[in-house]
């Protein structure tokens, strides 16, 4: 398949500069799902497990598709990244979307983040198959394996503090919970951070236009959100730990 280098750039360049636009649309109010959820909801709703699973499904199979009709033996290191993403997304889907105990989502929420994962999941694939030049000694390059590594470690944390968050209440409950342990001792927004530290990561092993836009277009999505989450809990408990930080520890 030909590397469509214009159309690489054009989505890099544009998810970079929808990010900016989200940070400062939303820098007084957040998007309308979970616990910023606007009264009264939209009418049209979505069981937060199916849309979770909708939406995050495209960035999963876009990439598989790829890969199943591009192999090539020769780029064996291209594979282990997108199989990387596919790792992330895979969790996302399958584990993530079928544990979730959050509230319905608006309908209109989930289609515009099941295109978004279409756009990335496509703009992901295609550049590290079609266009990324990578030699035979990439693999052994301090960042590859600092990249990967920095995924990793993101993953875990994301994956940990999501448990934490699942677990804080009981089936069927809505009450909210100040969450502990792991980096929650230190941060209200521990799974916004796992999440942002791996695509950042995934930034440096790739070394790419496209994998540091999206590392940009998630810090500007979830970066507020973590904290608007922390101010809200701030809010709605008088012995919220004053220590704590939003997003990055002893910081911010």
């Amino acid at each position: 398949m030909h590397c469509y280098g214009d159309l690489v750039s054009y989505l890099s360049y544009g998810m970079i500069l929808t990010g900016l636009w989200h940070l400062v649309h939303h820098r007084t109010t957040q998007t309308s799902y979970g616990r910023h959820m606007g009264f009264p909801p939209p009418a049209r709703m979505v069981p937060a497990r199916l849309a979770w699973f909708l939406q995050e499904m495209p960035a999963l199979l876009i990439p598989l598709l790829l890969m199943l009709t591009s192999y090539k033996p020769s780029s064996v290191g291209k594979y282990q990244l997108l199989g990387s993403f596919c790792v992330h997304y895979f969790q996302r889907t399958f584990v993530y979307s079928l544990l979730t105990r959050g509230k319905p989502f608006p309908l209109g929420v989930m289609v515009a983040a099941g295109f978004f994962c279409s756009l990335n999941g496509f703009l992901q694939g295609h550049y590290l198959l079609h266009c990324a030049q990578f030699d035979d000694e990439w693999s052994a390059d301090y960042r590859y394996k600092t990249g990967l590594l920095l995924f990793y470690i993101g993953m875990a944390i994301n994956i940990h503090s999501d448990y934490i968050l699942r677990n804080l209440r009981k089936p069927g409950e809505e009450v909210y919970k100040i969450p502990a342990g792991g980096l929650f001792e230190y941060v209200s927004g521990a799974n916004y951070l796992g999440e942002i530290v791996e695509w950042f990561g995934y930034a440096v092993a790739t070394w790419s236009l496209p994998a540091l836009s999206f590392a940009v277009f998630s810090l500007c999505f979830i970066g507020p959100r973590a904290y608007y989450h922390h101010r809200f809990y701030q809010e709605q408990f008088k012995d919220y730990p004053k220590l704590r930080k939003a997003l990055i520890p002893f910081v911010f």
